[in-house]
């Protein structure tokens, strides 16, 4: 096992619970899992094992979203995706713990940048073929590097003026589909250790219960002060990654 302090798992522990409340409530708010495991483990690592517990969420978002997807959508994006794994994938296997570890918060702070900079511009939409081709590409690359494809996601969905309930279930399906895309490619460069293994079945849990409880205040939670904590956490998590 991964010699861990009791602050360090408890950390994991919030990442875990705040995963699987992402998936079924809180689009976005997994970057906050994403900074506490990278803070925690090394960045490869961290990367693998937070993959593995992204896939638990995912069948939960699944459940609950899972008949309003926009197929075509899918399809649209299929290609540049699969492009942006690749060059997601090439970085991870040639790129150290240390340049990971801070391309990560790069990645999460320009995320942040691009969030902010089109809630500024909510009236505004763009549309095309070129529109597609740019963020498949970098939720392809976020995605395997960081497992930080939500916010780009969600703002191509907020670029096209995509109907809530189905931004909800093509994203559940984006991501099911994604992330089980990407495990052998992880396992490909030997990130999905048996510690790892067992590290997430131990975490696994409070997926489990973040998920349902999700579930549960969808409907209820204040979304516009938890996504103004999200957005605080991450910046301050994402800079501390870089320094």
């Amino acid at each position: 096992m991964i010699e861990l302090t009791p602050l360090a798992w408890g950390l994991l522990g919030l990442a875990a619970l705040i995963a699987g409340l992402g998936k079924t409530a809180i689009p976005g708010s997994a970057t906050v899992s994403v900074v506490l495991f990278a803070a925690v483990l090394p960045a490869r690592t961290s990367t693998a094992a937070m993959l593995l517990l992204f896939i638990v969420g995912d069948v939960f978002a699944l459940i609950a979203y899972r008949r309003h997807a926009h197929w075509p959508t899918l399809v649209r994006l299929a290609p540049a995706v699969v492009a942006g794994l690749v060059l997601g994938f090439l970085f991870l296997a040639y790129g150290d713990d240390r340049i990971v570890r801070r391309a990560i918060g790069v990645i999460l702070l320009l995320m942040i940048a691009v969030t902010l900079w089109r809630r500024r511009r909510a009236a505004a939409s763009v549309g095309g073929r070129m529109l597609g081709a740019t963020y498949g590409t970098l939720a392809g690359f976020t995605t395997m590097v960081a497992n930080a494809g939500g916010p780009v996601m969600s703002m191509y969905f907020l670029a096209t003026r995509t109907p809530v309930q189905v931004f909800l279930g093509t994203s559940a399906w984006f991501f099911a589909i994604v992330n089980l895309v990407k495990v052998p490619f992880l396992a490909g460069i030997g990130l999905f250790t048996p510690q790892v293994l067992v590290m997430d079945l131990l975490l696994t849990p409070l997926v489990v219960i973040g998920a349902l409880v999700g579930l549960k205040l969808a409907k209820r939670m204040p979304q516009q002060l938890f996504d103004r904590l999200v957005i605080i956490l991450t910046i301050v998590g994402a800079v501390y990654l870089l320094f």
